[in-house]
């Protein structure tokens, strides 16, 4: 019994230590230069939950004037969701904005995508958005080095789920989101915190020692809407 005890105290050690780093890890999420607070978003293009989530971020950028900072995190039990993200990246190439339009598009089509057909759909992206797709979409597999930097960053954070989502500010982090309702009812009052909590430019540069650690390059454009 004793021995039992011992380790259950173990165990709940480590899950305090892992509360623990999980929360100074995600310090290191910091809103893009020119911005006091950002929603940064680890996403599966392949995720249901994040087909939902997506349009909600948006809406909640949108109206408190905010950007989305995008990192992938394509879970290895989605078997298309690491290409979609490198087409993602494929497109963010083409201008942010189209690359954006191409995961709102996936989202959007998701229930009817497979391993199979991904390329067709990206063709039919491509081919509405008057553009092309080259042979090869990726030949010296840098996007692919893209998508998975990305995913070591999440694994070194805590991420778990998809979509997991923070607000960000100059003076903080917030707590993560993981489920959609969650990001629908409770998204736009963390936002108003931390924009309340938010230094101004000039004095974050001033008291900030270093640049931000971790940034994904693009930060996009408001998606067009559908149709």
């Amino acid at each position: 019994m004793k021995l039992r005890l011992n380790w259950v105290l173990i165990a709940l050690l480590a899950l305090g230590l892992s509360a623990a780093a999980f929360a100074a890890d995600a310090s290191v999420l910091k809103p893009p230069r020119g911005a006091t607070v950002a929603i940064v978003v680890f996403e599966d293009l392949q995720c249901p939950d994040c087909s939902k989530a997506y349009p909600v971020v948006w809406e909640a950028a949108n109206a408190h004037k905010v950007p989305v900072v995008l990192h992938d995190f394509p879970l290895p039990m989605h078997n298309w969701a690491f290409e979609a993200a490198v087409w993602a990246r494929f497109f963010d190439q083409i201008s942010p904005g189209m690359g954006n339009d191409f995961r709102k598009f996936i989202y959007a089509n998701q229930i009817q995508i497979t391993r199979d057909n991904l390329l067709q759909w990206a063709q039919k992206f491509a081919g509405e958005n008057k553009t092309s797709i080259p042979a090869e979409k990726d030949p010296d597999g840098k996007l692919a080095e893209l998508v998975r930097a990305d995913y070591l960053l999440g694994q070194r954070i805590g991420v778990e789920h998809t979509p997991t989502i923070w607000v960000v500010g100059n003076s903080g982090v917030s707590e993560p989101l993981v489920e959609e309702v969650k990001v629908r009812e409770k998204l736009g009052k963390m936002i108003e915190d931390m924009l309340g909590k938010a230094q101004p430019l000039a004095v974050a540069k001033v008291n900030s020692p270093a640049k931000a650690a971790v940034r994904k390059k693009n930060i996009v454009k408001t998606p067009k809407k559908a149709g």
